[in-house]
């Protein structure tokens, strides 16, 4: 029997668009997110020699719905101003679901509803509501692309952990990561962080990661640190 192919919504990210997908502006801390949910509407179609006294229907038009996600509320935050700005001018906007996997979902919308909750004893949230307008396209995973280069963070010092910090990427990818010494990668130094040893002393560290979607994958190298040091 196969294995399942079945995963979790984290990683999942919403989008909006004010240009025509120039640029797609990221919505910050969302979760829970409620794709657009289109039915399609009923027509009776019954007439007077309808088979057995039963009535007829005939599929009508396809009535898009709407898309919500609820998210962390933070007054005054750069998605607050954006989300009640757009609903305050009616404006409708391009906006796009981003599976784990890859695959996207885009759909043209207006913020319908606005609903912060703010209770004494739990971490303030809003439901963003988006009436759909128009059809909802799914676009196929691509494979992921770096469009900033990953960075390390912390000091090249022998016993001081350097952190790696992948960038920015396209395709929701996961990361592997291998550290280099002068461009050799260092064995078995393939996590998040890197402690430097001994050996490495006069060496510059680099890192590079891959990013992996369902439809390929892409590397990308960091800077260089500055040569280790001794502890």
């Amino acid at each position: 029997m196969a294995e399942t192919e079945a995963s979790i919504g984290y990683g999942s990210q919403f989008h909006l668009s004010r240009d025509s997908e120039a640029t797609w502006l990221p919505l910050g801390e969302v979760y829970d997110i409620t794709p657009p949910n289109d039915t399609v509407d009923e027509v009776d179609a019954t007439h007077m020699q309808s088979p057995n006294r039963t009535r007829e229907f005939i599929p009508g038009l396809i009535d898009p719905g709407e898309a919500s996600f609820e998210q962390n509320f933070i007054p005054g935050s750069t998605s607050d101003a954006l989300i009640r700005e757009i609903k305050g001018i009616g404006e409708r906007v391009r906006c796009r679901i981003t599976f784990p996997n890859g695959v996207t979902w885009k759909f043209t919308g207006w913020v319908s509803g606005y609903e912060p909750a703010v209770p004494t004893d739990d971490k303030m949230t809003a439901t963003v509501t988006w009436r759909v307008t128009g059809p909802t396209v799914s676009t196929p995973a691509a494979a992921p692309t770096n469009s900033a280069l990953p960075a390390i963070g912390g000091i090249a010092q022998v016993g001081q952990t350097l952190t790696a910090y992948p960038g920015s990427w396209t395709g929701s990818p996961s990361f592997t990561y291998v550290w280099k010494s002068e461009g050799v990668a260092i064995p078995g130094a393939t996590g998040e962080t890197y402690v430097p040893v001994v050996g490495d002393v006069g060496d510059n560290i680099t890192v590079t990661i891959t990013g992996t979607n369902s439809a390929g994958n892409a590397s990308a190298t960091s800077a260089e640190t500055l040569p280790v040091i001794a502890a």
